[in-house]
């Protein structure tokens, strides 16, 4: 997925102008950083797209069993609290968070931060640009991430208030404490 990133000094978008932006252009992808500059993004080739929707579906089908909460897929935008507009590829909330937010808040990208990430690597995407933004996550309260690339076979996780850990070639993730129960498997990523 090629990306580029567009700085708007002069202009400077209201949150309601940037997600009129998004929906104007959906064959696009937008994330905004902390800064106020554009992230534009074109839709994931079919092999990451595969991936990814893998990655969704478990998630998914562990939530529906448990009911712990809300799964988005890479289309649901969130509004971190230091500013950043972000879409990961799959993401997770309680069902508190669901409940405490509005039906107004639900309509648009969320005012907060997900309690779980991941973000796939696809083969254009540069690995720091990942990393600063898994770091963004895990700053602005993100409880558990996945940093996953096919390419190295390697997964970065990402906890609150811990140094990265680094897993080479894993057949599995645990939820941990955070998806309790859930295990995602990576055969079909690898």
């Amino acid at each position: 997925m090629t990306q580029f990133t567009l700085n708007l000094e002069t202009i400077d978008l209201t949150d309601e102008q940037f997600f009129q932006l998004c929906q104007n252009n959906r064959d696009l992808r937008f994330e905004r950083n902390f800064n106020g500059e554009l992230v534009i993004m074109s839709p994931a080739g079919g092999e990451t797209s595969n991936r990814n929707a893998g990655l969704t579906a478990q998630l998914w089908l562990w939530n529906q069993q448990y009911k712990l909460g809300k799964v988005f897929d890479s289309s649901g935008g969130f509004k971190l609290p230091n500013g950043a507009d972000r879409s990961p590829d799959a993401s997770w909330i309680s069902l508190e968070k669901w409940q405490n937010s509005t039906l107004e808040q639900r309509q648009k990208f969320l005012p907060l931060c997900p309690d779980f990430v991941i973000e796939l690597r696809s083969p254009s995407d540069n690995i720091k640009n990942l990393q600063n933004k898994m770091k963004e996550y895990q700053e602005n309260g993100t409880r558990l991430g996945w940093l996953i690339d096919p390419q190295t076979k390697t997964v970065e996780i990402y906890r609150l208030n811990q140094e990265v850990e680094i897993l080479e070639n894993p057949l599995t993730l645990s939820g941990e404490n955070i998806l309790p129960k859930f295990t995602l498997n990576l055969e079909q990523i690898w």
